[in-house]
Formats: C-alpha cells, sequence, structure tokens
C-alpha cells in the first residue's frame, strides 16, 4: 500500500476532533467537518490514519484522562466526563483495555498531583519581596 497524504478535508475532520474532544462530539459531527457521508468519512478516515474515527476520538479523550489521572486530584467520574465521555463504566473499561490497569490503578502509580503544583519563580520573587519599603524613596516629595 503506497501512503498518500491525507486530503485537508480529513485533517480539517481529525482537527475538529482533537480541538473539541471534549464536547459531545461523534462521528457524523467528524463527517460534517469533512463534508462527506459518515459511510465514505469512516472509510477515507481508516484508509489515512489507520485507526477509525471513533478509535481515534476515543484515543483523543483517553490520553487527556490520563493526563488528568497524572497531573490533577479530580475525581474519575469527572475526568470522565470532562473529556467528553457519558458512562463512567464504559470509560473504566476503555481506559484499562488501552493502559492496562484501571484510572484509580494508574493514578496510584504515578506521583500525586501536589508534586506537580510548582509555583513559577517570577510569582515567589514578587510575593518574597517585602510589602513595604524601608528606605524612603517611596515616600512622596514633601513641599518646602
Amino acid at each position: 500500500m503506497v501512503y498518500a497524504p491525507p486530503a485537508r478535508h480529513l485533517l480539517r475532520a481529525r482537527d475538529l476532533a482533537d480541538g473539541r474532544f471534549s464536547e459531545p462530539l461523534d462521528v457524523d459531527d467528524m463527517a460534517a467537518a469533512a463534508g462527506l457521508s459518515r459511510a465514505h468519512f469512516s472509510r477515507e478516515f481508516r484508509r489515512a490514519f489507520g485507526e477509525s474515527p471513533h478509535a481515534y476520538l476515543l484515543t483523543r479523550r483517553l490520553e487527556r484522562a490520563a493526563s488528568l489521572l497524572r497531573y490533577t486530584d479530580r475525581s474519575v467520574a469527572d475526568i470522565c466526563f470532562s473529556v467528553g465521555l457519558a458512562s463512567v463504566g464504559s470509560f473504566t473499561s476503555s481506559f484499562t483495555r488501552t493502559y492496562g490497569v484501571s484510572p484509580t490503578a494508574y493514578r496510584a502509580r504515578h506521583p500525586p498531583a501536589a508534586a506537580h503544583a510548582i509555583v513559577p519563580s517570577c510569582i515567589v520573587r514578587a510575593y518574597g519581596r517585602p510589602q513595604r519599603s524601608t528606605n524612603g524613596e517611596d515616600r512622596a516629595a514633601e513641599p518646602d
């Protein structure tokens, strides 16, 4: 099979999935963005990207969920709904099938989210400065 670069309309649909994965988005929406029928779009998408549009969208959602599990303390249910999935049970099944462990076990394998909450040095410097100046330069010039 010879590689052919994906057509612009397929890239529009893939970009839609990448940018709006957390919204209620399905294959029909992606096909509409590409301007193709659902069946034709699904065939062309699979040929161009090697997986079905549904699998691609689910992969994007699971990748984002894995990131949220690593870097936040949000509940599994909250993460499930925030990445655009509607069922915690199907989220857990899909996540376990993809990553080999449940979302809770995946989170337990990584450092707690607080370990990643680094305060930028500019903020530390700004709040670490004295709030009152002691050298008198801040006082308005007194009239003679």
